[in-house]
């Protein structure tokens, strides 16, 4: 298993957007299903969980502490203990339809927020950016479900994943971090996994999590298959970068939707494992809001 650990004792229904913090050594996640943001400090190794009145599907940490919050309806500011503090936008989806999933902040510590369409019927999700003053603007559309948030490290390229169409698109950023016109860069056959929540190392590749896969991959930035690592369990959500030298991937993993005999056969499913990589990765800025002085 290429020294794959189980991180501690825990699985959750659907945990995803690993976030880790370097300066209280501790990893974020949330458990979408649950409505919860999980915490486990890697010192201590005290597991704390936060509730909210429904499902979480991403967030970041606040320079000023607390987190943004994406939750079904709309995009929140929290304080640390979760407290709704000021709502930011509603969901520009029917949040009946569409709950938002994968997401984070870029480096210039803007957050970005994805839905998944439920009905599946047509690509109806959207891809959402707040900016540092709260202004909320829809950047992308034409997506099924939103995942694979990731920057190159020369900012000059944004990766986002659609996981039910197996595609990883990579979109051009100009100099001041804005969006040009969204390329596919990679699609998967079906039924070998499906690229899911993915993160960047300081060599610029890819890191993503193959859905229904039994693995994690890493591309290089020309889109070359370079390492596979494989997992006890069917269907890992997501990585991130953590630990004293960046060097440790978090992967989260679900048992959403899975029946009583998959998860007696796969008991971790829902579980955190950590992998010791040879690259380092990168921390997500925090989110700084800037209040807009033309307000």
């Amino acid at each position: 298993m290429n020294n794959l650990s189980v991180l501690f004792d825990y699985q959750g229904e659907l945990p995803e957007c690993p976030t880790w913090d370097a300066d209280s050594q501790t990893l974020f996640w949330t458990d979408i299903l649950q409505k919860q943001i999980h915490s486990f400090h890697l010192i201590t190794r005290r597991h704390e969980i936060l509730s909210f009145p429904e499902e979480v599907g991403c967030f970041a940490l606040r320079h000023d502490g607390g987190f943004i919050v994406a939750m079904r309806s709309g995009i929140w500011l929290t304080d640390v203990d979760g407290t709704l503090v000021k709502k930011v936008c509603d969901n520009p989806n029917n949040p009946q339809l569409a709950r938002f999933n994968d997401g984070g902040t870029d480096p210039l510590g803007r957050f970005w927020a994805g839905t998944y369409w439920g009905p599946r019927d047509y690509n109806g999700a959207l891809l959402v950016r707040v900016d540092n003053n709260l202004k909320v603007s829809v950047v992308q559309s034409d997506i099924l479900g939103a995942n694979g948030l990731a920057f190159s490290p020369d900012n000059r390229w944004m990766y986002t994943s659609d996981t039910p169409n197996y595609t990883i698109y990579k979109t051009p950023l100009d100099i001041c971090g804005e969006p040009g016109l969204r390329q596919k860069w990679k699609t998967f056959p079906q039924g070998n996994g499906r690229p899911d929540g993915a993160a960047m190392d300081s060599e610029g590749c890819y890191w993503s999590a193959l859905f229904d896969g039994f693995r994690i991959a890493r591309f290089s930035p020309r889109g070359k298959l370079l390492e596979e690592h494989s997992l006890p369990v069917r269907c890992p959500t997501m990585v991130c970068f953590g630990g004293d030298d960046m060097k440790t991937l978090f992967i989260t993993t679900t048992r959403e939707n899975m029946t009583a005999d998959e998860i007696a056969m796969r008991p971790l499913s829902g579980a955190i494992f950590t992998l010791p990589v040879t690259v380092a990765g990168f921390s997500k800025p925090r989110f700084k809001e800037q209040p807009n002085k033309d307000q």
